[in-house]
């Protein structure tokens, strides 16, 4: 990632309490090589992805999953802390994400229709992590 978004995602992530803590886990993307089609790759992704979430509660990022506000993924978090595990956030590569992923999810989070970059669905995930945070804190971060 360019420095820009890990310097931004820093910035968040330092903020966020040790209850609440945050890391952010690459996984190694597949390239496409000859054979390789888009299909593959996803397939390939997905393994990796499976074996770093292990048991954790899956929440998938993806265009088509349901749109919520700030103050309701404030709500979100509540409950998700009640589960007494870890919190996966799985935003996908270039090509996207592997059916079997998407099917494995607990939650799917769609951030917006249109399709986001990477890079700034992490720092965007980051942020919005952070306000919902300071949202169940009363912390005057978020301003309704």
């Amino acid at each position: 990632m360019p420095d820009w978004v890990n310097q931004a995602c820093q910035d968040y992530l330092k903020r966020m309490p040790r209850e609440m803590q945050l890391d952010i886990v690459e996984i190694k993307p597949d390239k496409r090589a000859a054979g390789k089609n888009s299909h593959t790759v996803q397939q390939a992704e997905a393994k990796r992805i499976l074996e770093a979430c292990g048991q954790d509660y899956r929440v998938v990022l993806d265009e088509h999953g349901q749109q919520i506000s700030t103050q309701q993924l404030a709500t979100q978090m509540q409950d998700w802390q009640q589960l007494g595990k870890n919190v996966s956030l799985i935003i996908g590569g270039a090509d996207g994400l592997d059916a079997s992923i998407i099917a494995s999810a607990n939650f799917v989070w769609g951030l917006s229709k249109l399709t986001l970059p990477h890079a700034m669905v992490r720092v965007l995930v980051s942020e919005q992590i952070y306000r919902a945070w300071s949202i169940i804190q009363q912390h005057p971060y978020h301003r309704e």
